[in-house]
């Protein structure tokens, strides 16, 4: 993995790093340390990362102005913060964890297993999914997805509007934040569940859901018997 840690307190930074270091052992590729919000988004636009170790409070600067940018990248942001009151705001806007101060190994070390593991959060899911427009970065209502389809290293988000729009993270990394409501349907599709219609069984084993706007979409045959079960 490689890490970029972006705190303001030199001692806190060496912890988080001595730490991080520990946990990953080889699967650690590389880490680095930013104390300014300039730096770090710097850094951001010019180095290929996955995960993202974010302090709110950076010098007297909002650890938010890197956030907004930071969720709408590719990789992963954990949040490690005094600021517990703005936990549920963080986990509005997309992150994968967030790590009170002060902290312990073993809670630094859950947070990034999450990270490495893929392993689906259950509480604090996301309302916003941040998405890269002209050179802004556009916060989008998850109220208003109707699925999700995996292009590659990239997704594409369908929105109940009928828009279309492209976002950095994969299919794997969206699915860690989304509720429950969405489920994984298909290797390239995540559906929301309330906006099936109707689950087709087509000739020669073939599985589709209907949603309600009429579009069709596969099931994954491995994948029939658990959405239907959870449709019903």
């Amino acid at each position: 993995m490689n890490i970029l840690i972006v705190e303001d307190e030199s001692r806190i930074a060496k912890r988080i790093e001595r730490m991080t270091r520990d946990i990953l052992g080889d699967a650690l590729q590389s880490i680095k340390h930013m104390n300014t919000l300039y730096e770090a988004i710097r850094y951001i636009e010019n180095h290929s990362l996955d995960l993202v170790l974010l302090d709110l409070n950076l010098n007297g600067n909002s650890g938010f102005d890197l956030l907004t940018t930071a969720v709408s990248e590719s990789f992963h942001t954990i949040i490690i913060s005094a600021y517990n009151d703005q936990a549920i705001t963080a986990f509005e806007y997309g992150v994968l964890d967030f790590v009170s101060k002060p902290f312990n190994r073993e809670r630094l070390q859950q947070a990034l297993h999450r990270a490495i593991s893929n392993e689906k959060g259950i509480t604090n899911p996301i309302k916003f999914l941040a998405v890269k427009k002209r050179h802004k970065v556009q916060l989008l209502p998850v109220k208003d997805l109707l699925y999700i389809k995996g292009a590659g290293t990239y997704t594409e988000l369908f929105l109940v509007d009928g828009r279309k729009e492209l976002h950095d993270k994969s299919l794997e990394k969206l699915e860690q934040l989304l509720a429950p409501s969405f489920e994984r349907i298909h290797k390239s599709y995540v559906v929301k569940m309330s906006e099936i219609k109707e689950i087709i069984v087509e000739s020669g084993s073939k599985y589709m859901v209907e949603l309600k706007n009429g579009e069709h979409i596969p099931i994954g045959r491995t994948k029939y018997k658990d959405i239907k079960a959870k449709w019903f």
